[in-house]
């Protein structure tokens, strides 16, 4: 059965998988998928992923969630722009989560990129998600 938003399926997987106090999650790989993952570890909402070949040309990632105080780090996790409605932005109107608190990941010419590396490279795009 074919999948119509993978992203969307590893940000609820990774979303359900904090509700359970899990330690890991493991998610089918794709580049765009692999890029998300970058800026979530980077902005430090996770502590990192692993890449498993399966063979066939199919890979998994192992997402290993992070948690402070017994209480997931990643309070809210959302899809933003969804396969019915793109939803695009120009650097001027970037939104900002929770006054700056939290963080848009974006899809922009120049990569996937959270936004306030989007504002200071100048490029807007496509909002992908929004965590905080």
């Amino acid at each position: 059965m074919s999948m119509n938003d993978p992203l969307g399926d590893m940000l609820t997987r990774i979303r359900n998988a904090q509700m359970r106090n899990k330690s890991k999650v493991a998610t089918p790989g794709s580049k765009l998928r692999a890029n998300v993952l970058e800026v979530l570890k980077s902005e430090g909402y996770i502590r990192g992923y692993s890449a498993t070949e399966l063979g066939n040309g199919r890979s998994e990632f192992d997402i290993e969630l992070k948690y402070f105080d017994g209480e997931p780090v990643i309070r809210e996790i959302a899809r933003v722009s969804k396969p019915g409605r793109r939803v695009y932005v120009s650097v001027n109107n970037l939104p900002r989560i929770n006054n700056g608190l939290g963080i848009s990941i974006l899809s922009t010419p120049k990569g996937v990129m959270a936004d306030h590396d989007a504002r200071e490279q100048n490029v807007g795009g496509e909002v992908l998600c929004t965590v905080f």
